[in-house]
Parts: structure tokens; sequence; C-alpha cells
């Protein structure tokens, strides 16, 4: 029992940690899941601190073919709906909330058919953290052509941003483009803009509340299994004092003849 509560527990906590990275998507024109019904020229991507400069973008449309046309960035708008991010700081996770998103705006070359397009992303944050997803939309407006001259783009992500992605102990955020400012608004890496912290310092972080809660089960448990055995043990004491069960047929003893015959007479 001590050994399932304890895994129980371990494996409850360790994925309930909110990850350090920051630097996330945290809105996007048009959202992931909606429908466009109108040729857009670009798609806005807005992150919670400015992209790097080498920052790779892509669009897909329903044949599988690419239809981006570059990327640029954009003035930072609030956000309507403020996003937090965790960060360490003296071994403990500290929320911070974005008000602002910088964006990346990607170009859209044409649109060759209605169905289901996908926008993709990678980047790195100021912390060295990989910053990559996609946002998938489907369309449903007129066809576009190409613009004269164009073909599909078929270039990948910078070595220097593939680099520092993989892991590679020689990368560094400068070397790749991504500049250690958070965006716009100058603000150094250890405070990105457009963040604020949130909560006491000293406080207990949110994630640990559930793995405090099943420990606190897990304890119950193990209190109410080491009770159980004891009980069981009084009750086959107490059949053992009583004795063996009679037989049918067998009569009782009386008291004072502990062989079991018939009592002798006392002379007179």
């Amino acid at each position: 029992m001590a050994a399932l509560a304890v895994t129980l527990v371990v494996a409850l906590l360790l994925p309930a940690a909110p990850a350090s990275a920051h630097g996330q998507l945290a809105t996007s024109t048009p959202l992931t899941g909606t429908v466009v019904r109108e040729p857009l020229t670009q798609l806005g991507l807005y992150f919670t601190e400015k992209p790097a400069s080498n920052a790779h973008f892509t669009v897909t449309g329903p044949t599988g073919s690419r239809v981006d046309s570059g990327w640029s960035y954009s003035e930072p708008k609030r956000l309507d709906k403020p996003v937090q991010e965790y960060f360490m700081v003296n071994g403990v996770f500290e929320p911070r909330l974005y008000h602002t998103g910088f964006p990346a705006m990607v170009s859209v070359a044409h649109w060759p058919a209605k169905g289901r397009y996908t926008a993709s992303y990678l980047s790195v944050a100021s912390d060295g953290e990989a910053v990559r997803g996609s946002v998938t939309f489907d369309y449903q407006g007129p066809s576009t052509a190409a613009p004269a001259g164009w073909t599909p783009p078929t270039d990948g992500p910078a070595p220097t941003l593939l680099a520092l992605v993989e892991g590679t102990p020689s990368a560094s955020p400068d070397a790749a483009g991504a500049s250690p400012d958070a965006g716009a608004t100058g603000a150094p890496a250890n405070e990105p803009a457009g963040a604020t912290e949130e909560g006491p310092g000293g406080g207990l972080p949110p994630w640990l509340v559930p793995g405090l809660i099943v420990v606190v089960v897990a304890a119950v448990v193990l209190v109410a299994a080491r009770r159980r055995p004891a009980a069981r043990g009084t009750a086959v004491s107490t059949r053992r004092a009583a004795g063996p069960p009679r037989k049918p047929g067998t009569p009782a003893r009386k008291p004072g003849n502990r062989s079991g015959g018939p009592a002798r007479r006392g002379r007179r």
C-alpha cells in the first residue's frame, strides 16, 4: 500500500509542474479552428515576446503545397486575454501575466483552394527554449491566382536556429538572431515585456495543490489499512478463548468435570 501510494503521488506530481519556457504563442489571426471566408493577405501570430529575427514560418494549403511569402514584424498590441507563464525563481515556479502580444505577420501569396490550411512556426525564446507549434483553420473563401512568376517556397529553418532548437552547446540566442531584449519596449530577458508578476513571492505554487491533496488521501488510506488487521486479530483471539465449537450430539460439559465423563459421587 505504501509503495502504491508513493508511485501514485510521483506520477501525479511530475506532469503537474509548469513549464518555465516563455515566448510562446498568445493568440493569432485567424484563430485556430475557425473558418475564414475572405482571402487574407497576411496571417498574424502574436507571441509573448518578440520572435527571433530568423524565426521560420510556413503556410500550407489543402494540397500540401506552401502558399507563404515571407514574414515581418509589426506593432505590438494589447491582448484581449492575458497569458500566464511560469518562471523558475530561486527553485520555485512563479507565475507572470503577459498583456502584450508581439506579432509576426506572415504573408499569403494566394489561396489555391478551399479546405484546411496550417500556419506553422519555429523560433527560440530569450531563455534559449524552442518556440514551435501551428495554427490550423478552414478556408471557405474564393480561390485566388498565384502572383506572376511566384513559385512555392521550399526553404527550411536556418542552421543556427536548428542548432538552438536541437540544443547544440555552442549555440546561443544571439547567434540565432534572437535578441536578448524581449521586444519593442527594450525590457531585459529576465523581465520580458508585457509581463507582470502575480501573487506573493513566498506563496505555495498553484500546481502543487493537487499533489498535496493526493498525499493526504494516501495517508488516510494507509492508516485505515493498518487498523483492519488489528481488528481481525482481536476477533480470532476471542474465538480461541471461547474454545472450539461443539459437534452436533456432543453433551455440554458440566462445571467441575474436566474429563468429560460421568461425575463421581463423593463418599457419604
